[in-house]
């Protein structure tokens, strides 16, 4: 009985056929043996090399078509480089199957060594990279990482949201800056008393804890910086201003610089007119509401009536008695024209458009221009 195994496959044979009729996976298979019979001698006969465990199970894939049956032939060798292009080539010369007409074709002999010196080429490269990581690093790699793992862990959260530092609630001063980034590099050059705005959008904590504390806030020196601070001041307290360098963000800042711009900081005086309780209020309310896409109608104590989708606003003005909207978007000469026609007295929104002042309705912004 022949082998149905290869010592050592060293190629693989891929023909495809194409047969004038229906027949069966051994109709194929005897035609292949029967027809190669004689034509390279003993030595390289299919059987004698199916015995000798020189190529293994010949694989057919076939399935029939317009009344013809078409399909791959698979065979893997362990003959050398010629000798498996000669045993490919003799069995192009297969001419039927059975009665039927056949077409056999060579696609292609695979080196099936090659995809394993690929294989050994990529994990050899992935042990070298673990080897790379175990190995110590240099000591400047070393001092980096103790920093940067010591500051991790030593940042906080304020009331379990904001990234701050240990020392935020006793410390008498603190330092608000932008973000957590901002956090993380005060905290790699010693100063814990600091924390993050919570983003674009103020964090109500954030607005209270200013109340009650010695405010400095810490602003990037560029415009984003100047908008910040405008909206921490419009929200809470802020005693002082410290900025970073021209153009530079104090995420980005040396021990040095942020010594000097902190040293440097100024008293912070309102250039805009003081704001009245209930501005305060409604652009706390803008800040809550901002990224969300809905409205708030409210009443002249300035209650909310409803809550709303912005898409749906001013179909909801309609039969009710309003007397401030507050909502997340543009505010337009359309809404303002729909205010004034029933007869509301404040719009608060995000932005503003361009349109001329009303003589009826008060416009507040949060992200003035």
């Amino acid at each position: 009985m022949a082998k149905t195994y290869v010592s050592a496959t060293k190629y693989t044979i891929y023909m495809r056929f194409e047969i004038n009729g229906v027949v069966d996976k051994p109709d194929i298979i005897g035609a292949i043996f029967g027809q190669s019979e004689g034509l390279l001698g003993e030595e390289m006969d299919l059987r004698e090399l199916q015995k000798g465990g020189k190529i293994g199970r010949i694989e057919i894939e076939h399935f029939v078509k317009n009344g013809k049956t078409v399909g791959q032939v698979i065979i893997p060798s362990g003959l050398d480089m010629v000798e498996t292009c000669i045993l490919a080539a003799a069995l192009e010369t297969v001419e039927k199957v059975g009665p039927c007409e056949a077409k056999f074709k060579v696609q292609s002999i695979e080196d099936t060594r090659m995809a394993k010196r690929k294989q050994i080429v990529e994990r050899a490269k992935e042990l070298y990279r673990k080897i790379l990581e175990t190995q110590v690093p240099d000591p400047h790699e070393l001092a980096e990482k103790v920093r940067e793992e010591a500051r991790a862990a030593e940042i906080c959260y304020y009331a379990n949201e904001i990234p701050c530092g240990p020392d935020v609630e006793t410390a008498d001063e603190i330092i608000v800056v932008e973000g957590r980034a901002d956090v993380l590099n005060l905290l790699r050059h010693g100063i814990k008393n600091v924390i993050s705005m919570g983003g674009s959008k103020i964090h109500p904590a954030v607005v209270e804890l200013c109340k009650k504390k010695t405010t400095i806030a810490f602003i990037d020196g560029d415009r984003g910086g100047e908008l910040d601070l405008r909206k921490l001041a419009q929200l809470t307290k802020v005693d002082y201003v410290a900025r970073a360098p021209a153009g530079k963000e104090v995420e980005e800042l040396t021990q040095k610089e942020i010594v000097q711009a902190l040293r440097k900081k100024v008293p912070y005086a309102k250039k805009t007119k003081q704001i009245s309780q209930e501005d305060k209020k409604l652009l706390e309310m803008l800040e809550q509401l901002k990224g969300t896409l809905k409205a708030k109608l409210l009443d002249k104590d300035f209650n909310t009536i409803a809550e709303v989708p912005v898409r749906e606003l001013l179909k909801s003005l309609k039969g009710k008695t309003i007397h401030a909207i507050v909502f997340d978007g543009i505010v337009t000469k359309r809404v303002l024209e729909e205010a004034e026609a029933h007869n509301i007295s404040i719009v608060a929104g995000i932005k503003k458009g361009k349109f001329p002042p009303s003589k009826k309705v008060k416009v507040i912004i949060l992200e003035e221009a």
